[in-house]
């Protein structure tokens, strides 16, 4: 009974394994992301929705729709075993993004509602391994970017005490308060208008060259560089570990298994550790394995498969007739 019910999800399994890995199933799925993106962004239009409202509004369920069929066909693909579907932290996403707006109490709120459909465009990155790598990059260098943010504040902060004691009081729009320069060296930090600021800090004492310079050096490139740093390595990190996903899922085929070895293989196998078995018996019992053996180049014999079932007892009472030669020797 479980092997006549197990067939007919195996072949679903396979059919939809089969149409998920398609290349075509991917492109479809993004195009539909892309035109309820399209759909979401013609709605902040107020004569586009005064005049085609109930256009977009099809497409917005049309879109909903597919995106259903397109969950569907991949927990087809685990039939077998529905847990693995679970298991795909990118099914639980889709799966939440998909339900959430259809839930009682999210379908009422409105910003809720926008955020959640706001957010089906983030599964194009499930559909392309080279937006999956770019996204689960940026998720790898986040411990790296709550150090570097630190660093920053750190940094900030440092330099924003130093503006406050030398340009306090001729500029306390700008670094009248710490929080006030560090908001300051903060919009410094793309380096715009930095020769006018360097210009006015001049005016009031001639340590400004040194504080922006230095400021410039240590705030705009060397933590910009180390922020690029620690992205590049995410994103390598997780190039590699898509290449390794990669190999494993492909490293054997679902329902494909190893091609079990040949009669001749076998026989070989047989032949060799019958031969290792001659080389290990004492002399006096070649004679009675060579018997329960099959001639070589296909005589007689007893099949290989008895063979533990003749050597053993012969091999025993041989050697009960030699002990009891020998006794009769001593006697």
């Amino acid at each position: 009974m479980t092997s006549v019910a197990r067939g007919p999800l195996q072949q679903l399994a396979v059919r939809c394994r089969a149409v998920v890995d398609a290349s075509w199933f991917n492109l479809a799925s993004f195009a539909v992301v892309i035109v309820n993106a399209v759909a979401l962004g013609l709605e902040t239009y107020g004569g586009v929705v005064a005049t085609v409202g109930t256009a977009l509004r099809a497409v917005e369920y049309t879109c909903l729709v597919l995106f259903v069929v397109e969950l569907l066909v991949r927990f087809g693909a685990h039939a077998p075993a529905p847990a693995g579907f679970f298991r795909d932290r990118w099914n639980v996403f889709d799966l939440l993004i998909v339900a959430a707006p259809l839930l009682p109490g999210v379908r009422e709120n409105v910003t809720l509602l926008r955020l959640l459909r706001l957010a089906r465009i983030v599964r194009a990155f499930r559909l392309f391994p080279s937006l999956r790598v770019i996204l689960v990059g940026i998720r790898r260098s986040l411990p790296g970017l709550g150090s570097f943010l630190l660093v920053t504040a750190l940094l900030l902060y440092g330099y924003a005490m130093l503006g406050w004691i030398l340009f306090g009081t001729s500029y306390p729009e700008q670094y009248g308060t710490v929080g006030q320069a560090m908001l300051t060296l903060f919009l410094l930090l793309s380096l715009d208008g930095i020769t006018d600021t360097l210009q006015e800090g001049r005016e009031v004492t001639a340590w400004a060259i040194v504080y922006y310079v230095s400021y410039m050096v240590a705030a705009c490139y060397l933590l910009t560089n180390l922020l690029v740093g620690l992205v590049l390595t995410a994103l390598q990190e997780a190039h590699e570990a898509e290449q390794v996903a990669a190999q494993r899922a492909g490293h054997q085929p679902a329902g494909e298994t190893e091609d079990e070895p040949s009669v001749r293989e076998q026989l070989a196998r047989v032949q060799a550790i019958i031969s290792d078995l001659e080389r290990r018996l004492p002399e006096q019992d070649r004679s009675v394995l060579a018997g329960a053996v099959p001639d070589r180049a296909g005589g007689g014999g007893p099949p290989a498969a008895e063979l533990g079932t003749l050597v053993r007892p012969k091999t025993r009472a041989a050697r009960r007739r030699s002990r009891s030669a020998n006794r009769r020797r001593r006697g």
